[in-house]
């Protein structure tokens, strides 16, 4: 029987990226996730900040949900001690599950594969498809840019002003983990 009471899927990179905080912060965010009882839901590899969250939040007892497609087995290294696994044909039906078994989605620093996946949980909230809260864990302002493209969409006409209700920003773990609290309370 699981303990867990929600279920957060992280969004991060499958590279460490170039400052140690990145990685620092994904360790940090897996061991939260197991203090408060929360699973993790992610893209099972072990690679990058993506294997740092997991390996932290699996080391302070946090239970794991990890989604790959079947093509990313070899190249993300799977972990392989992981308490739920779900391998899928394509990269749509990985966004699916890990959406459909998350309560919340937290989006570290990461490429093209981040942002794919942010986009899509965003675009289904602005569809009104979904009312899962999105946080963008802002480390060192990494995301400060793409908080600028969100103003400058809405400034030149391309989307309603309430996109920006969809999503926050937050500085730093603490800030997340109170934000998480309330939106899931």
């Amino acid at each position: 029987m699981s303990r867990f009471v929600h279920s957060i899927c992280v969004f991060c990179g499958a590279r460490n990226g170039t400052r140690m905080r990145y990685a620092d912060t994904a360790a940090e965010l897996g061991t939260l996730l197991a203090e408060e009882d929360w699973r993790l839901v992610y893209g099972a590899g072990d690679v990058g900040l993506m294997g740092g969250v997991a390996r932290a939040a699996q080391a302070a007892g946090a239970e794991t949900l990890g989604v790959i497609p079947q093509h990313l087995m070899a190249r993300e290294r799977r972990r392989g001690d992981l308490a739920g696994l779900v391998v899928t044909d394509t990269m749509h039906e990985r966004k699916k599950v890990m959406f459909m078994n998350s309560d919340a989605f937290v989006v570290l620093p990461g490429g093209a594969g981040s942002l794919d996946e942010f986009f899509e949980v965003l675009t289904w909230a602005q569809l009104g498809l979904h009312s899962k809260p999105i946080f963008l864990l802002d480390v060192e302002g990494y995301w400060q840019p793409l908080a600028a493209l969100i103003d400058h969409v809405i400034a030149e006409g391309f989307a309603d002003g309430s996109l920006k209700d969809h999503v926050a920003l937050v500085p730093d773990v603490a800030a997340l983990a109170r934000s998480l609290r309330a939106a899931l309370s």
